[in-house]
């Protein structure tokens, strides 16, 4: 009898609270085979299952509550999920860089700093925010994508996935929020403004101020667009602190396993225009890190670009992206550029369903060694290419 009344109590609580918003169980199941295959003396190669071949894989959880005289209250949270192997994805905690293995035991700001990058588990590694939004607009607070990153996966035909992803979100020197920020501040204009938009960005490193790198990790960016008709451009900026120069691997090639010092900066305009038939894109993107331990502590620019097309053929999408990325390192005397050609189709079973695609080839300058998809192999040598293709399907719910 008790129990009985437990869970009377507990369902009336439920329709209670249904009563007053609505909850959304959403996600992508995304599997693909992988080949890489990376070319010249030490180049290894690999065939895999692997996930997120077309559109990210994930699970979330959304919810909105109508508050009343046009205000609303909601929050998202969704987690990056590697269905190849069940495991949860990682994530900065503090915009930060994993310390050396040094420190990886240490308590205080160099411990904290040293597990910001260890995800156990299911983590909401992409999104975790609580939004207020009315007529004025929307303020968002938690870990969301970076107003800098937006361009860059908006208007490329691939949507930063894959091995057709462009060069400048895998190779940017931008660090840790050159995709997502966490503990963010941020404003976004509302949607009646005729066709513009834009939001406002500021997210805490939150070290102590009795530390030496207490402004690390701190940052802002904005980004401001304009959307009608077919078409759709869009600018943005963000720039991040780092303060503390120490040897560590930023998982990314182009920047030699060196961290940024004093500051990053990303900026990027971009945009598209849909002509019925085919849909054209391009962007274009420069970084700057304002000094790099490991290249004699000077700065690295880098510059790319993108130009890029979707096509409705039936049922199915023909993609075609072609990217570049050099990067400039002061007093280095070298400028190591790749070149990215990346062909693909995704056909629709069903609104939900999708088999797809992608064929991608990079081509390296003489002091570059970029992947096809950084981390799936050993790299290619300097000046040797790089292949690579998915073949995978894709769920949503």
């Amino acid at each position: 009898m008790k129990k009985s009344l437990i869970a009377l109590a507990v369902l009336a609580a439920a329709g209670t609270a249904s009563a007053q918003s609505s909850v959304t169980l959403f996600g992508i199941v995304d599997a693909t085979i992988q080949r890489v295959s990376n070319g010249g003396a030490g180049g290894g190669s690999v065939t895999r299952l692997h996930n997120s071949g077309e559109s990210s894989s994930r699970l979330g959880f959304r919810g909105t509550e109508d508050l009343g005289g046009g205000m609303s209250a909601s929050f998202w949270l969704e987690a990056g999920v590697n269905n190849d192997d069940g495991t949860g994805q990682t994530l900065s905690t503090n915009n930060q860089f994993a310390a050396t293995s040094a420190f990886a035991s240490g308590g205080g700001e160099a411990g904290r700093n040293a597990r910001a990058q260890n995800g156990t588990g299911l983590v909401f590694n992409r999104r975790s925010t609580v939004s207020l939004a009315g007529g004025f607009g929307e303020i968002r607070l938690g870990r969301d994508y970076t107003p800098q990153f937006w361009n860059l996966t908006v208007f490329d035909p691939y949507g930063t996935v894959g091995v057709g992803t462009n060069l400048m979100t895998s190779l940017n020197v931008s660090g840790p929020t050159s995709v997502r920020a966490s503990n963010t501040i941020g404003y976004f204009l509302p949607g009646n403004l005729g066709g513009f938009y834009g939001q406002i960005q500021h997210y805490r490193g939150e070290n102590s101020s009795t530390v030496a790198n207490s402004g690390d990790g701190n940052g802002t960016a904005f980004r401001f667009g304009y959307a009608a008709g077919p078409v759709n451009v869009a600018i943005a900026s963000g720039r991040t602190s780092y303060s503390l120069v120490t040897a560590l691997a930023t998982a990314t090639s182009v920047t030699g396993g060196a961290q940024p010092a004093g500051s990053t900066r990303a900026t990027n305009i971009a945009g598209s225009w849909n002509f019925g038939f085919m849909t054209l894109m391009a962007q274009a993107s420069r970084d700057k890190a304002d000094a790099l331990a490991g290249v004699g502590g000077g700065s690295a620019k880098g510059k790319g670009y993108l130009l890029g097309a979707t096509a409705p053929i039936g049922a199915g999408v023909l993609k075609f992206a072609a990217s570049q990325y050099t990067t400039d390192y002061a007093g280095a005397g070298t400028d190591p550029r790749a070149r990215k050609y990346a062909l693909g189709y995704v056909h629709n079973l069903s609104k939900r369903t999708a088999v797809y695609t992608t064929i991608a080839r990079v081509q390296n300058n003489s002091t570059s060694a970029v992947s096809v998809f950084n981390g799936a192999a050993a790299a290619p040598a300097l000046g040797a290419h790089s292949t690579g293709y998915d073949l995978g399907i894709r769920h949503s719910f």
